[in-house]
């Protein structure tokens, strides 16, 4: 696997110059844990098994390259197995429109089987789909397409690979697969409703044949702490990676989730000079950070961040917080290091940012103008938490979480409660 991706930019200058195929293999515009492995083992076998020898097979990362940084789980995976980013081919570094219109390119969709509308024009392209989503749409005849309800499609590409020729899979592929189904199904866990026999069966397919792989609670609670780990983002990265937007006519205000104490928050190098350069970049009015942090019994902590110079917003996100009472925060104020910023902690730690939006929605818009304001998710989302996400079709089976409330249910399931038991 490792000198196949580090060999995939010389591969694919090769063809282009000698006008040759190149079959591109990529995950969806999340890229998530699940799409990038899915894509780079589905190539890395079709690379191996292939009878189009002439054919150049590329997994392709769909998101910008500066994204990666915020995708900290696959950061995380993939380094542990000796994968250099720098090796990685992402989608603003191939130009796949080019290729299509000149005849090149054939393309394979895993964890996903609709193309967004920019990139309608790559559809005839299309010659294989595996996803684990029910079908949206049907192929064209040609296309070969599988669709199954399981918890990971790293377990559809897992059984790909084991009715292929033995000896395809090497020790780094299957770790990823190992790793990517046990964060996918919250380390095979019933609870969390997404585990599949088709799942487990795969894991402990990988595990049979490659006995030295880590123990199962090992790696799931490393991922898991990976997945939210921003101690190596930047200040701007830990803002962007779980981030939503609201605006009115004249004000926008941006509300980002983040995985640590506010006290660790506070004490980042230039943190003012950021916040500043992070609003006025993008046309925010006022930033609200939400903190939770999880203590050693996985108990949450949330804390709150009202950041703006723009005193009248500051001031009235300020009191719409401590006067809600549909949920009543229970806020404390703490003092803070600058008069913009007001600082809070948050008695109610179950009231998590879902909970919290429609407040900031009321505050932001006045009384009967909340119907006026919008809310969008910013590209790039948050990273999925992939069990529980709400296009699944096996979500049926738990509410739709926002990502503070998966991690509490995770924390949960690992200290033996049931998700649902009060704290």
């Amino acid at each position: 696997m490792e000198r196949f991706v580090e060999g995939n930019r010389a591969a694919l200058q090769e063809h282009v110059r000698h006008h040759q195929e190149i079959h591109v293999v990529m995950g969806n515009e999340a890229c998530d844990l699940d799409s990038t492995v899915s894509a780079l083992a589905l190539a890395y076998f079709l690379a191996k098994t292939s009878p189009a020898p002439k054919a150049a097979f590329i997994p392709v990362l769909n998101i910008p390259r500066a994204d990666f940084a915020l995708r900290t789980e696959t950061t995380f995976l993939l380094r542990e197995q000796g994968i250099p980013a720098a090796s990685l081919i992402f989608r603003d570094e191939i130009d796949l429109g080019g290729l299509h219109r000149a005849g090149l390119l054939s393309l394979t969709l895993v964890d996903h089987h609709v193309l967004p509308g920019a990139d309608t024009a790559l559809e005839e392209a299309v010659v294989e789909v595996l996803d684990h989503r029910p079908l949206e749409r049907d192929r064209a005849p040609g296309c070969r397409v599988t669709a199954e309800p399981v918890g990971s499609c790293a377990t559809l590409v897992t059984e790909r690979i084991a009715q292929g020729p033995p000896g395809v899979l090497d020790r780094p592929t299957a770790a990823l697969l190992h790793g990517t189904i046990l964060l996918d199904c919250v380390n095979l866990s019933p609870a969390a409703g997404k585990v599949t026999p088709r799942d487990v069966a795969c894991v402990s397919l990988l595990e049979e044949r490659f006995p030295e792989l880590p123990a199962r609670d090992t790696v799931f609670e490393a991922l898991q702490a990976a997945k939210f780990d921003v101690s190596g983002l930047t200040t701007e990265q830990m803002l962007r990676k779980d981030l939503k937007v609201l605006s009115s006519d004249e004000l926008v205000l941006a509300v980002s989730a983040i995985y640590v104490d506010l006290e660790t928050f506070l004490r980042r190098p230039s943190l003012l000079e950021d916040l500043d350069a992070f609003c006025q970049a993008r046309g925010y009015t006022g930033l609200v950070a939400m903190m939770i942090s999880f203590n050693e019994r996985n108990e949450p902590s949330r804390q709150l961040a009202v950041y703006s110079q723009h005193e009248p917003l500051r001031s009235t996100v300020c009191r719409a917080l401590e006067e809600a009472t549909t949920p009543s925060l229970h806020l404390q104020p703490l003092l803070s290091p600058w008069p913009c910023v007001g600082t809070y902690a948050q008695g109610n730690a179950l009231a998590s940012r879902k909970k919290v939006l429609p407040i900031l929605r009321a505050a932001l818009g006045g009384p009967g103008a909340a119907g006026g304001l919008g809310e969008e998710e910013v590209v790039p989302p948050p990273t999925p938490m992939n069990s529980l996400v709400e296009e699944c079709p096996l979500a049926q089976a738990v509410p739709p979480l926002c990502p503070q409330d998966v991690l509490e249910r995770v924390s949960r399931i690992a200290a033996g409660q049931p998700p649902g038991s009060p704290k």
